[in-house]
């Protein structure tokens, strides 16, 4: 018997299927409650995944996509809707985003916003109607923003800055680190930062400055 070039037996049936694609994973949802009496249904998922995203989409209020902000391919990019049921009413707002990210807020009652943190974007948002305040961009991906009601401002915290960001979208102040920030915390009037290497510093969140750990 000839041997088979392929390395098959005889009696094996020669195939040419390419290895398929994995499946993109599905929506991630999420239901939380903010102060103030909203209520929150979050919805997102990876690249081009949008579609998927909106296909639960109530109907009712108003709907708002700021995804041309970001990237005029928005469509393409990672995804998450908002939907907010509240005293004042209902509203949907739509986020676009570069990296794969999970979405999180903050309601600002003395503000009346509710900011979100997405990709490398900050919302502030009308939390009455879902209207855009202000927007901010940050040069790298961030990991959480923070406040309290001893605050002037929320804390933006990207993996190599701190933003103080006012009511009206002004930039307080803003510190650089040195060492990529993986964790954020209000502990003790302080903030507190993480960073990958595991080292610990603080801050003093109405300032700036730094304070010991």
């Amino acid at each position: 018997m000839t041997p088979d070039p392929s390395g098959r037996d005889g009696d094996e049936p020669a195939t040419d299927k390419a290895p398929r694609s994995p499946a993109p994973a599905p929506p991630r949802d999420a239901t939380i409650a903010y102060p103030g009496g909203l209520r929150a249904r979050w919805r997102w998922a990876g690249s081009g995944q949008g579609p998927a995203v909106f296909a639960l989409t109530e109907a009712g209020g108003t709907l708002e996509d700021l995804g041309p902000a970001v990237s005029p391919s928005f469509e393409q990019l990672c995804r998450a809707e908002l939907r907010i049921d509240g005293p004042a009413g209902v509203w949907t707002v739509r986020f676009a985003s570069t990296i794969s990210d999970e979405p999180a807020a903050l309601a600002w009652d003395d503000a009346g916003l509710l900011v979100v943190k997405y990709g490398f974007h900050t919302y502030g948002l009308e939390s009455r109607s879902g209207a855009l305040r202000w927007s901010h961009r940050s040069a790298s991906p961030l990991i959480a923003v923070l406040g309290s009601p001893r605050l002037a401002h929320v804390l933006v915290q990207s993996e190599i800055e701190t933003f103080a960001i006012e009511a009206d979208g002004t930039v307080g102040w803003r510190i650089a680190h040195s060492d990529v920030v993986s964790d954020a915390a209000l502990v003790g009037g302080r903030l507190v930062l993480t960073s990958y290497t595991g080292q610990v510093s603080a801050v003093d969140p109405a300032t700036g400055r730094s304070v010991a750990s």
